[in-house]
This record gives structure tokens, sequence and C-alpha cells, in this order.
């Protein structure tokens, strides 16, 4: 199975610039085992199920609550059963056409 979660997350009670928050949320997620690309919006994540989907928030949740009251989270997922690497599969179906 392949599961692919478009999701952002970061404080909202730190003012304009954030990114210090965040890159604390980008390195939990690149010592994961999972494919994941970080976006100028968000970051893109590629696990076998929804629930490694949802540890992979839960524990960006977890990091931000350190050094913050309020996290704002959104996210987005395409759950396609009996597939894998579809995050490349997807880019590469539409450079094709």
């Amino acid at each position: 199975m392949s599961v692919i979660m478009n999701f952002a997350i970061f404080p909202i009670d730190k003012g304009e610039h954030v990114s210090q928050y965040v890159k604390k949320v980008v390195e939990m997620i690149d010592a994961l085992p999972y494919k994941s690309q970080l976006t100028s919006m968000g970051t893109i994540v590629e696990c076998e199920t929804m629930d490694q989907c949802l540890s992979v928030i839960s524990k960006a949740n977890a990091i931000l609550e350190q050094d913050t009251n309020r996290i704002y989270c959104t996210a987005t997922f395409d759950n396609k059963p009996g597939k894998s690497d579809q995050m490349e599969h997807k880019i590469k179906a539409v450079r094709e056409k």
C-alpha cells in the first residue's frame, strides 16, 4: 500500500518567521525510514499505512508542543492500496505526458 501525505504544521504564536521551529520537524522526518520531500508550502511523506502517516503528524505536533502554545496543521492524503513508490510514479506520469 502507498499513502502519500502532504502536510503543513507550524506554530502560530511565534510571529512571522517560524523556520527555526519547522526545521525541528523536518529533521525528525528526515530521520524516519519514509520517502519525503520538503516544499515551500509543506512536506510530502510517503508511508505504507495511514497509521504511519498519522504517527508522523503526531510526532511533529509533539515536537512543536515543546516550544509553543498554539499549532496549526493541515493535511491531505492519497491512499492507494496495492501500490508503492507513488510519489515518484505520479511525477513521472505527468512529465511523460
